[in-house]
C-alpha cells in the first residue's frame, strides 16, 4: 500500500548513510538522522520543512524509519523527542528500544 500524508498525497521515505528523508511529489520536504552504534540506531534529530507542517509526515517518516530498523535487525534508541513522543504511543516497538545511555546523551543533545 502507498504511502500517503494527510491530504492524501503520495510520499517516498528513503533510507540514506546516516538519515531517512521523506518526499511528496519528488520534493525532498523532512529528514530523520541517526547514527548506529553497537547494534543500535541512535536517532537524533528530526526535521520537517514548515511549509510541509501538519500533514502528518513527521509520523509517517518516524513510522516507516522504526520499522526498517526492527527489520535491520538493529535497536532503537530515541535522542529525538519526535521519535520518542511517538514511541509512547506506540508500544509495539517496546520489544526493540533501548534507552539513551548519558554517554549517547552526551554525544547527542536533543
Amino acid at each position: 500500500m502507498p504511502l500517503t500524508d494527510k491530504t492524501g498525497a503520495p510520499v517516498t521515505v528513503d533510507k540514506k548513510t546516516d538519515e531517512f528523508t521523506i518526499s511528496v511529489d519528488g520534493k525532498s520536504v523532512g529528514l530523520e538522522a541517526f547514527a548506529e552504534r553497537d547494534g543500535q540506531r541512535i536517532f537524533h534529530h528530526t526535521e520537517i520543512d514548515d511549509a510541509f507542517g501538519g500533514r502528518g509526515l513527521g509520523t509517517v517518516l518516524i513510522a516507516e524509519a522504526l520499522a526498517t530498523t526492527r527489520a535491520d535487525g538493529l535497536r532503537i534508541v530515541a535522542v529525538c523527542p519526535m521519535v520518542a513522543g511517538y514511541l509512547k504511543k506506540h508500544p509495539e516497538f517496546d520489544d526493540v528500544v533501548d534507552p539513551a545511555t548519558p554517554e549517547i546523551l552526551q554525544e547527542f543533545p536533543s
